[in-house]
């Protein structure tokens, strides 16, 4: 899916400006990072894009190769309803959408394989760990099959190891898929490793101080992180960071 951002801004009640006009092309298929500093507008820059907020002026446009307009939402928190199990969490969008039972449980099934938790699915969200949580969750946002997929700091919480699994685990799902991806996070590191494309944004109200193509192999192991190459992309993404969070 293509996602198109015509001159879209912005403002909240006490004429708070989250956004500036931004004109922003995204195009199908590709997996890009949103970076910036705390509170510049990232997540409702995130939010804008997937409908659940309205721009004040201009406009987002999705466009699908197939007409459709499959779009999946992963939030900082799981969001799991602790009394359904792994399986039932991640049937739920199916159901709303009116699909067979045994469509259901095998879709579910296919996705929970997916993220590595084909054999938890009769457990429920209070016998989980943190990263398994949020594993559900992606299964949850895989189940639909999206054209776009939106993810606002998924990993933030975590540790530092069960993090790097879950960036392994979603830059191979995309590598399967090819959806178009938009993942905002805070660390340079993961927007390094998981995207292709990273903008990067000054503080609040959000402008674009860099949108660049990270210079990095498609095929990324762990090693990457601890390469020459994989430093001169962070240490740009640094230095951008950094312009972005001057005063105007």
């Amino acid at each position: 899916m293509q996602v198109v951002l015509d001159k879209a801004r912005k403002v909240f009640d006490g004429e708070v400006e989250a956004v500036s006009p931004l004109d922003l092309t995204i195009a199908a298929g590709q997996f890009v990072a949103l970076l910036g500093p705390s509170g510049c507008g990232k997540s409702t820059l995130l939010r804008m894009i997937a409908g659940l907020e309205t721009c004040t002026e201009g406009r987002v446009q999705r466009t699908s190769r197939d007409g459709s307009d499959r779009v999946a939402f992963v939030f900082q928190d799981a969001h799991l309803l602790p009394w359904r199990t792994v399986l039932r969490n991640v049937t739920l969008p199916l159901e709303l959408m009116g699909q067979s039972k045994a469509q259901r449980r095998d879709k579910a099934e296919a996705a929970l394989r997916q993220v590595g938790l084909g054999d938890a699915i009769r457990r429920y969200p209070a016998q989980l760990s943190g990263g398994m949580r949020m594993r559900v969750s992606l299964a949850r946002a895989l189940v639909t099959d999206p054209s776009l997929l939106l993810l606002d700091e998924p990993f933030a919480a975590l540790d530092e190891i069960t993090r790097q699994e879950l960036d392994d685990a979603l830059r191979q799902l995309w590598l399967q898929r090819r959806c178009t991806v938009i993942f905002v996070t805070h660390s340079i590191g993961e927007a390094a490793f998981l995207a292709q494309r990273a903008v990067v944004f000054t503080r609040r109200p959000a402008r674009v101080v860099d949108d660049y193509e990270l210079e990095l192999p498609e095929d990324r192991h762990a090693d990457l992180r601890a390469s020459a190459m994989f430093a001169h992309q962070t240490g740009r993404l640094l230095a951008a960071l950094q312009r972005g969070g001057q005063p105007g």
